[in-house]
Parts: C-alpha cells; structure tokens; sequence
C-alpha cells in the first residue's frame, strides 16, 4: 500500500478527526522509565529522545512539558512521496493563526495544535476538505 499522492484527492478525502483527550511532548535521555505502551510516538534527536504521550501520563511520572496539544488525524492513507500535502494543511492552519506540529506516519498524518486552538483548526481543516459540518 503505497497511499494516495494526488493533492486534490488528498485535500477533498482528508476526514479530519479530533482524537480525545490532551497530548504533550517531552525530552528524556533514556526509555529506560517509559512504558512503550503509553508513547503515541518517540523520535530520538541529539539532544534526546523526544516523546509524544498523553498530558495525564505525563503527570504521573513527573516528565516536564511546555505545551499542552490537541491531537488531529486526517483519515486518508497519504503516501510518503506525496508533494504539497503538508504545506497546504498547515498553510491553511498558519492564515487561521493556529500553529501545527505534524508527524507522518505510514498511514496517516497526525497535526499537533494547541489544545486550545482544536475546534477551530477542525473546522479549517473540514473546510479545506470541503467536508465541513459547520453552517
């Protein structure tokens, strides 16, 4: 399954969908302390190992984090090769004045929004895809 590299089909198929619940992202050195089963995600830079995981698993093992996140998946198998994707999603999130952290997946990209800003980047992006559900 290489997933769909047509930006028009891409746009007008994306199916946002806002996934339950608050997301942070923090810095550790080690995996060592972490439970693989509670990370959405870890991506390991020169600094450390950088964790997506749930604001309340957080808490309960003292990681530190800044930013408190609302967690979008836009529901169409997007191919890795696909060109203009990323840019027009988060393009259209920067003229709403909502800043984005995207992570590709195999299947699927995943946007990152303040909690804050999650009902309106949802309707910008069901916008975008013309499958609003908002009059």
């Amino acid at each position: 399954m290489s997933g769909e590299k047509n930006l028009a089909a891409l746009l007008s198929n994306m199916k946002p969908v806002l996934n339950p619940g608050e997301f942070v992202f923090c810095c550790v050195s080690s995996l060592e302390d972490i439970d693989l089963r509670e990370l959405i995600c870890f991506f390991r830079e020169s600094e450390g190992i950088t964790l997506v995981v749930s604001k309340g698993y957080a808490e309960r093992i003292s990681l530190p984090f800044s930013f408190v996140a609302a967690w979008i998946t836009l529901q169409i198998h997007s191919s890795l090769e696909a060109l203009g994707f990323t840019a027009a999603f988060s393009r259209a999130l920067t003229i709403g004045g909502i800043g984005c952290n995207v992570i590709a997946a195999y299947c699927h990209d995943h946007i990152f929004v303040n909690k804050t800003d999650a009902q309106k980047a949802m309707e910008i992006l069901e916008g975008l895809s013309g499958t609003s559900s908002v009059n």
